[in-house]
């Protein structure tokens, strides 16, 4: 493993229980820094931060709830008075049906955890960084968001709007010390597979080049370099981890 130099920092990593989250939250305090994880899942969540050991806590919220986002926010600067990295990781499949047989319901749900979720917690925590005129905010995409996968519109929809998002707070932040870039991962082998149907997953396998899925220790190792000092000159920038899927 390659040493990262997240040392005496703190971040906030949204779904952090489990999946991409988790193996993140592992990537960070290994490269010397603590984190704070969020998720829905209070008793997941708990157990996540007693395995991380002394530099993990674990604070409860519905990232879809914007009360909720604020209240965490609160609870979460109680133990880390400055939080100098944000992680957006938190997000949902949705079912695999065409469009025109999509629930209404499942849509509005997918669209309020992956994408306005990681509104409110942008929104929130980028006036404690620009008070500290230092921050990464690194937002998990998907290439779905790229290409857009068939029996998935809303969630490619919802990544795609996570890209523009990025590309919006990069400039709007680009004259502080607050970068923001996102990650378009192919698909990779969490327990979010259990949201979806065997048929989409063989999809997504036959379109990446390596014929494999990607490791939760792949995407943390560019997350946790995009959440160091030294990602300076990068922002609103979207860094593909596709097997080589995506190349442009």
């Amino acid at each position: 493993m390659n040493q990262l130099d997240f040392g005496d920092r703190h971040a906030v990593v949204t779904g952090g229980a489990t999946g991409l989250g988790y193996a993140i939250a592992q990537r960070l305090i290994a490269s010397g820094g603590s984190v704070t994880l969020w998720d829905r899942d209070e008793a997941a969540a708990g157990k996540a931060a007693a395995a991380l050991g002394a530099r993990a806590w674990a604070v409860a919220v519905d990232v879809s709830q914007h009360a909720s986002v604020c209240a965490a926010v609160q609870s979460t600067l109680q133990h880390a008075p400055k939080v100098d990295a944000l992680v957006n990781s938190a997000g949902i499949t949705g079912p695999n049906v065409k469009l025109w047989d999509y629930p209404v319901d499942d849509w509005r749900q997918v669209m309020e955890v992956n994408l306005n979720g990681l509104f409110m917690c942008c929104r929130e925590w980028v006036p404690h960084m620009r008070a500290n005129n230092y921050g990464r905010i690194v937002n998990i995409a998907s290439v779905a968001g790229k290409e857009g996968n068939p029996n998935a519109s809303a969630y490619s929809a919802s990544k795609a709007g996570v890209i523009a998002l990025t590309k919006s707070l990069g400039k709007e932040l680009a004259d502080t010390g607050v970068r923001v870039n996102c990650v378009t991962p192919a698909a990779v082998k969490t327990a979010i597979f259990d949201q979806m149907t065997s048929e989409h997953i063989a999809f997504m396998l036959s379109k990446i080049p390596m014929a494999r899925f990607g490791t939760p220790e792949e995407v943390a190792a560019m997350v946790g370099w995009l959440c160091t000092e030294e990602c300076s000159f990068s922002t609103g920038a979207v860094f593909d981890l596709s097997g080589g899927r995506s190349s442009y």
